[in-house]
């Protein structure tokens, strides 16, 4: 059977990460987590101090820090999912904090950032039978994807999915604050210059707002069968 690549697209906190995952598991697939990256060059900058009090970044300084960032993923044996290392260090709990939360949307709005990370994502992609996940694969990244999808949901399905994750850490969290923050990433995500956040002509919309796990993950491989011809 012929490998193709998945791209899933779509708001934060629609799941994509999860249902990406479970779909490159079930087919066989790499996965690759491109919100991680930009979470990964996010946690360096704020461990490096380089957001002022006002949020904005000092951008030239990591710029001229990029060719010190290393971000890989390793299956995790108990798991069998892949965590995030930064620089060889597993981050993967410390990225999905409200803290980087708070703070990607402006890391990942740099032109710079954007191009080294689009450059790893499309290397990481090059031999098909791949899924990833993020704001641009199926406009950017790759743009000739044989599967696009778009997921999205009203942003209080986002929140509470968000508030429900962090609390399930034992995280101190908020609603209303993890509610701002998921209308104010959607803002910049759309409003950036650099590859905002758009579906593609040729994606297909998934609005999992009402969906339980097991009816996404039908859907999913419906739409995978139906590109590849399978019934």
């Amino acid at each position: 059977m012929r490998k193709i690549t998945i791209a899933i697209d779509g708001y934060s906190s629609c799941g994509k990460s999860t249902m990406a995952k479970q779909l490159a598991k079930k087919l066989g697939y790499i996965y690759v987590d491109t919100g991680a990256m930009y979470r990964s060059v996010t946690l360096y900058a704020l461990r490096r101090g380089l957001f002022a009090e006002d949020g904005t970044v000092d951008a030239d300084t990591l710029k001229s820090e990029m060719g010190n960032i290393s971000i890989s993923f390793k299956v995790n044996a108990q798991t069998g999912q892949p965590d995030t290392y930064l620089n060889d260090e597993l981050v993967e709990g410390e990225i999905r904090t409200l803290r980087v939360s708070n703070h990607v949307s402006p890391i990942a709005a740099l032109p710079f950032v954007r191009e080294a990370m689009v450059a790893k994502q499309r290397q990481m992609g090059l031999e098909k039978g791949v899924v990833m996940d993020g704001r641009d694969i199926g406009t950017t990244v790759f743009p000739d994807a044989e599967l696009k999808i778009f997921v999205t949901a009203s942003p209080e399905v986002r929140a509470q999915r968000r508030y429900d994750e962090l609390k399930a850490k034992g995280a101190d969290a908020d609603y209303d604050a993890v509610l701002r923050n998921v209308q104010e990433r959607d803002y910049i995500d759309t409003h950036r210059e650099v590859s905002p956040l758009c579906k593609a002509d040729d994606a297909v919309v998934l609005d999992n707002s009402e969906m339980t796990i097991e009816e996404q993950d039908q859907w999913l491989m419906k739409e995978y069968c139906r590109v590849c011809g399978n019934k």
